[in-house]
């Protein structure tokens, strides 16, 4: 197509749209910046008033911007011994959860993505089943016991590694992305079934990986109920569970966080929540930017079944 028909193409089609067309677009756009502003100005206060000045907010306790930034908040609640050892278990958790839980996913969801894999109705009905039922909490944290997990490292990422909801995902990512037809070829070639899944399927199947990697490092960083359940020892609280004592014990005189709030160059209880909640989050809002292009597309792939 020559320019000129170009040109005389756009035009007809601006002429074909109305002004009702230019102004839905408009309240469309509108109503989605006042959606996308709703949901980011909890974000912006509570990031905002964390670097709020003890005195300051107790002049003007609703103000967002403050006059004067300090890192008071966050100098007290990282003095806060208990938050250093709660970073380094949280870390750790998220890394060898993560791990684990992708590994498994790998390869539990490559044989049942293939067909001739005998009884594979019977074992996809059994993950289903765990779906909606389960033996209950005092049944879970009794076998936990029994098996010496309680209060260890181990129960916040081993027993929960793998779910039933992203091994479907995984499963139908790799059945929809890898025809039978490669594996065949590469049966041909000599190669036997772990050859094939580590140098065939897995490089193929990177946004699905990376989809998981982040469903499962969000979980595990925010997973604060393991530890409440099976964690009697503090020095193996994670991160959010220690964020929580700060939330609702900072108010308390007889609070364990009370020494952040009667020292010299003090900070208040509201600030330090905020600059704890600050630390809590900023690791996965660092990451997840960067995992994001593989979310879409593997979310989107996997989770339609054929």
């Amino acid at each position: 197509m020559t320019p000129p028909a170009v040109s005389r193409r756009l035009r007809q089609n601006r002429m074909l749209r109305s002004r009702s067309d230019y102004a839905i677009e408009a309240f469309s756009t509108l109503v989605v910046t006042l959606l996308a502003l709703v949901c980011l100005f909890p974000f912006f206060y509570v990031f905002f008033v964390s670097f709020m000045r003890y005195e300051e907010y107790i002049a003007h306790p609703l103000r967002i911007i403050p006059q004067q930034f300090t890192l008071t908040a966050y100098e007290k609640v990282w003095d806060y011994a208990l938050i250093r050892s709660a970073y380094g278990v949280s870390i750790s958790v998220t890394v060898l959860g993560t791990m684990l839980s992708v590994f498994l996913l790998v390869i539990s969801g490559y044989p049942l993505s293939r067909k001739q894999l005998g009884g594979r109705r019977f074992l996809m009905g059994m993950i289903l089943f765990t779906m909606y039922f389960n033996g209950g909490m005092i049944p879970n944290y009794i076998l936990i016991k029994g098996i010496g997990l309680h209060d260890t490292l181990g129960v916040m990422f081993i027993p929960w590694a793998i779910g039933a909801f992203n091994l479907i995902l995984m499963k139908n990512f790799i059945q929809q992305t890898i025809p039978e037809s490669l594996e065949e070829a590469a049966r041909v070639d000599g190669a036997n079934d772990l050859y094939i899944l580590f140098r065939v399927v897995v490089p193929l199947i990177k946004p699905a990986i990376a989809t998981m990697t982040v469903f499962c490092a969000v979980t595990f960083w925010n997973n604060y109920y393991l530890a409440m359940m099976y964690v009697s020892s503090r020095r193996l609280w994670p991160l959010t569970l220690v964020l929580r004592e700060l939330i609702v014990e900072s108010t308390s005189d007889v609070s364990s966080v009370s020494e952040m709030l009667t020292a010299e160059n003090r900070a208040h209880p509201f600030t330090l929540r905020m600059a704890a909640i600050v630390i809590t989050i900023a690791p996965i809002l660092v990451i997840y930017p960067f995992m994001q292009r593989y979310f879409i597309k593997g979310l989107s792939l996997g989770s339609v079944k054929e």
